[in-house]
C-alpha cells in the first residue's frame, strides 16, 4: 500500500467511500461513522492481477487510532452487559447481509487480494458458517460450581468479556481471518479494533459496511487502516486495549508478543508454516497426489497451512513425482475470475523475487527444478522441486508461494523426522491406509493440527486452530476462542455467617 496524493479532510458521512476520477477513496470507520483520516495521505491498493489502483484508503493517524480505541472502550459498558440474544441476532442478522451481497464480496476478493474465484466464494462460505456457529457459541460461555471446604459457602466461576480486544489481520484471506477474530470477540461480549493488511485494507472495510447495515451498536467495531507500526504502537501501549489477536508471519508476531508481555495484555499468535505432507508407501496415489496439489496450489501457496513439503515413502517417491507433475502440468493459472482458474496473481511483486531467491539457493545447492520455477509478472508457475536437502533455505523457510519440495524417506520414521526437523509446527498430514500407523504419527508429529488421509490444509469454526514451536501461541475457533476472549473470576457467596478466628 504506497503513499499517493494528499487530499482535504472532509466531515463524517454515511458513505464508506468517495469516488474520485473513477476510483473509491475509502475512510475510516470509527464509533458507527464512517470518518476522514486526520492524516492527510491516501495510499494506493493494488489490484495483483494487473497492477492498477483497485481503491484508494486513507490511512489512520494518531488522533484516529485514539479515537477508535476511545470508542471501544465506551461501548464495552454496553455491549459486555448486552443480552446474549442481542449477540446472537446480530450475528445472524450479519450473515444475512453477507448472503445478499455475496456477489460484490466475491468481486472485492477477487480484484483486491488475487484470490481465484473459487476460493473467493469459499471465503464468503466459510465466513457464513462461521457466523452461525458463533451465534451458538453466545450462549455457550459457561462457568461452573466448585467444592468448598468453608461452611455455608458457595464457590463459582464466571467468565467475563476482556474488553477492547484489538486485531491484525493478514492479506491471504483477509475476509475470513478478519471475520474469525472479530465475530468471537463480540460474541464473548468484547469490542473490537480492526488493523486489516496493508495489502488488503478494503476487505477489512468491506466487513465494517456489513455490520453496519446490520445494526451494529457505535463503538463495538472499529476498522482502522494504515501504517502496521503506527497503529501497533498505539494500541500496545494503551491499557484500554486488553488483548492483541495477530495472524501472520513469525517475526511480527514473536515481536507482538514480547511486546504483549510489556504491556502485560493477553495475546493470540497465529503464525507461519512449513507443513509437511507424509505419503506412506501404501496409499492410494491418485488420492494423494489430489491432495497434494490442493494442499500447496490453494490460493497460490499463499496459506500458512499450505502442503509446502510433501514426503514420501520411496517404493512410491518416483510413481509419486510423475503423476504429480502430471496434476499440477494440468491446472489453469491465469485470470482470477474465471472459474476455471486455480492459479492467480501472487499478492506483490517482491514475493516473486522471495520465491526466486528460494529456488536460486536450492538449485546452487544441487537441488533440481522438475517443473517450473519462473515466472510472468506476479503469476508464478507451480514449480516442483526434488533433492531438497536441510542445507538449503527453501527446506526451512516459509515460501508462501505455489512451490513444493518433494523430499523421499526410507521409511515412516524417517518420514516423521523429517517432517519434524523445522522451526515450524502449524499443521500437518499423513496419507495412509494404515490407521494405527497414521495415528501414531500423529501424536508424534510436532504440529498443532494433524490430519490423517487429507492434506494440511483444513479449517472450521468449531476446532481449535493454532500450532506450536513458532507457527502459534493459543487458539482460535469456538470455545477455545471464547476462552482466549475472556477472564475467568471466581465468586463466592456466604449462605451463612462465617466463624473467623478473631
Amino acid at each position: 500500500m504506497a503513499l499517493a496524493s494528499t487530499k482535504e479532510p472532509t466531515s463524517a458521512s454515511s458513505s464508506s467511500f468517495e469516488m474520485v476520477d473513477g476510483i473509491p477513496i475509502y475512510k475510516l470507520f470509527i464509533d458507527g461513522q464512517w470518518v476522514d483520516s486526520s492524516s492527510d495521505a491516501v495510499a494506493d491498493d493494488f489490484n495483483p492481477a494487473t497492477g492498477e489502483v483497485f481503491a484508494r484508503v486513507q490511512p489512520a493517524g494518531d488522533a484516529d487510532i485514539e479515537r477508535a480505541i476511545t470508542a471501544a472502550h465506551r461501548a464495552t459498558r454496553t455491549w459486555g452487559s448486552s443480552m446474549v440474544a442481542e449477540r446472537e441476532s446480530l450475528l445472524l442478522r450479519t450473515a444475512q447481509v453477507i448472503e445478499a451481497r455475496k456477489p460484490e464480496i466475491r468481486d472485492s476478493l477477487i480484484e483486491e487480494c488475487g484470490s481465484a474465484f473459487n476460493k473467493a466464494l469459499w471465503e464468503i462460505e466459510y465466513v457464513l458458517d462461521l457466523l452461525r456457529s458463533t451465534a451458538g457459541d453466545v450462549r455457550h460461555v459457561f462457568g461452573e460450581t466448585m467444592p468448598t471446604s468453608m461452611p455455608g459457602q458457595l464457590s463459582m466461576s464466571v467468565r467475563r468479556p476482556l474488553g477492547v480486544i484489538a486485531g491484525i489481520a493478514p492479506f491471504n484471506s483477509p475476509f475470513l481471518l478478519s471475520m474469525k477474530k472479530i465475530a468471537f470477540a463480540l460474541s464473548a461480549g468484547n469490542t473490537f479494533i480492526l488493523k486489516p493488511s496493508e495489502e488488503t485494507p478494503v476487505s477489512g472495510l468491506k466487513i465494517a459496511e456489513l455490520f453496519e447495515e446490520a445494526e451494529l451498536p457505535a463503538g463495538v467495531l472499529n476498522v482502522i487502516p494504515g501504517v502496521p507500526a503506527q497503529i501497533g504502537a498505539k494500541i500496545m501501549a494503551d491499557p484500554r486495549v486488553r488483548m492483541i489477536t495477530f495472524t501472520g508471519s513469525s517475526k511480527t508476531g514473536k515481536f507482538l508478543a514480547v511486546e504483549a508481555a510489556r504491556h502485560l495484555k493477553k495475546f493470540t499468535l497465529e503464525m507461519g508454516g512449513k507443513s509437511p505432507l507424509i505419503i506412506l508407501k501404501d496409499s492410494k496415489l491418485s488420492y494423494a497426489v489430489d491432495a497434494a496439489a490442493f494442499g500447496i496450489l490453494l490460493h497460490q501457496g499463499q496459506v500458512c497451512m499450505a502442503s509446502s513439503k510433501v514426503i514420501v515413502e520411496e517404493p512410491v517417491f518416483e510413481e509419486f513425482c510423475q503423476r504429480f507433475v502430471e496434476k499440477i502440468r494440468s491446472v489453469k493459472v491465469g485470470d482470477p475470475r474465471d472459474p476455471d482458474t486455480v492459479v492467480g496473481p501472487l499478492i506483490r511483486p517482491q514475493q516473486c523475487e522471495f520465491i526466486d531467491g528460494h529456488i536460486a539457493d536450492a538449485k546452487a545447492k544441487g537441488a533440481e527444478v522438475i517443473l517450473g520455477g519462473s515466472h510472468d509478472g506476479r503469476f508464478y508457475e507451480p514449480t516442483v522441486l526434488t533433492g531438497v536437502t536441510p542445507d538449503m533455505r527453501i527446506y526451512h523457510e516459509e515460501t508462501f508461494g505455489p512451490v513444493v519440495s518433494i523430499i523421499p524417506a526410507r521409511d515412516s520414521e524417517e518420514a516423521l523426522a523429517i517432517a519434524n526437523d523445522t522451526s515450524y509446527g502449524l499443521s500437518a498430514a499423513v496419507i495412509t491406509n494404515d490407521l494405527q500407523k497414521a495415528f501414531d504419527l500423529s501424536l508424534r508429529l510436532e504440529s498443532g493440527m494433524v490430519h490423517i488421509n487429507d492434506c494440511t490444509i483444513s479449517d472450521e469454526p468449531h476446532v481449535p486452530f493454532g500450532g506450536v514451536k513458532d507457527s502459534g501461541f493459543g487458539r482460535e475457533g469456538g470455545k477455545y476462542s471464547i476462552e482466549e476472549m475472556t477472564e475467568v473470576k471466581w465468586i463466592t457467596i456466604q449462605l451463612c455467617e462465617r466463624e473467623f478466628p478473631f
